[in-house]
């Protein structure tokens, strides 16, 4: 699998390569598909159809953009299969292999939205986003490692990837969001334990943070960013995330870039540090509460200021 996984020259930078994008119907994962297939790659499409709401949609978009990959000249196909169930995560990666002969790259992205406060949000509505999005990333990453596991038990060791999808609501939080806060925040830590279980397999994981115009976030959008003049850069279109989505997934040399979370935004980058212990104190013996009171306010007063929950103030 190595020689086919690397870019050819001059065939793109993903030419050989087999990438499964979720959720590829519209917005991000449609533009990371179109990206894929623009640098040589043949894409298994996954879109289940459906609404902000997680609710079946009349028309699904899969087909839509597996028409444009092909009217471009490239190879692609749909899938339909939720993504959330173990016979749909399955199904998806059988799509690949059965299709194409081949798997090197899973673009996990599907995702919708339930907001409320905390005091209105019922257990339906934080279990459909849960489902969606922390489990919508684990089965497919599942039944793809196995897949690659199986290779590389198999003598062909793969040049393997894996772009996970949070969130800066997964970074710091956001007001009115606390499924889909937490649902992101699991996405950061199945990442990095992704990262340090499949690295032995050939295996790399990252995880991005994106900020884009996508139907998800267009009305917060709307709120706060005039749309941009004719010509000018629009730093919210979702195309501008696909690049580094596109690089991550490809067979490029990126040794030790793994268990990763980049933020993308227009024309910028950040790689995220994660945490890391701050000040600290030690007793050397058990603490009185109020002892320990006293310790923590002065510690949090010599820490780093922590990132705004988005939506506080």
């Amino acid at each position: 699998m190595t020689d086919q996984g690397a870019a050819s020259a001059g065939g793109g930078l993903c030419a050989g390569r087999v990438v499964v994008v979720t959720g590829a119907g519209r917005g991000l994962g449609r533009a990371h598909a179109l990206a894929y297939a623009a640098e040589g790659a043949k894409v298994v499409v996954n879109d289940l159809g459906v609404g902000l709401d997680g609710q079946p949609a009349p028309d699904s978009p899969a087909a839509h953009v597996v028409d444009a990959i092909r009217a471009s000249g490239g190879e692609a196909v749909a899938h339909g299969g939720d993504i959330a169930t173990s016979e749909g995560a399955a199904s998806l990666v059988a799509a690949a292999v059965d299709t194409f002969g081949r798997l090197d790259t899973l673009v996990n992205n599907a995702g919708f939205l339930r907001d409320r406060m905390l005091v209105n949000l019922d257990e339906d509505d934080w279990d459909a986003v849960l489902r969606v999005h922390l489990k919508g990333h684990f089965l497919p990453l599942r039944h793809a490692a196995a897949y690659w596991r199986g290779e590389a038990k198999a003598g062909r060791t793969p040049v393997a990837r894996v772009v996970n999808t949070s969130s800066g609501a997964g970074l710091l939080g956001s007001v009115g969001q606390g499924n889909y806060s937490a649902a992101k925040a699991g996405i950061l830590g199945l990442t990095l334990v992704a990262a340090a279980e499949m690295g032995r397999y050939g295996i790399q994981v990252n995880a991005i943070a994106p900020a884009a115009r996508t139907r998800m976030t267009e009305a917060a959008f709307a709120e706060t960013m005039a749309a941009p003049e004719a010509g000018a850069f629009d730093a919210m279109a979702p195309e501008n995330v696909s690049p580094l989505v596109v690089w991550l997934g490809s067979g490029a040399p990126s040794d030790g870039v793994t268990g990763r979370v980049f933020e993308v935004e227009g024309g910028r980058i950040t790689v995220m540090e994660g945490w890391h212990p701050g000040p600290t104190v030690d007793k050397g013996e058990r603490w009185t509460p109020s002892g320990a009171g006293d310790a923590a306010r002065e510690l949090v007063q010599r820490a780093r200021t922590p990132g705004e929950v988005y939506g506080a103030s």
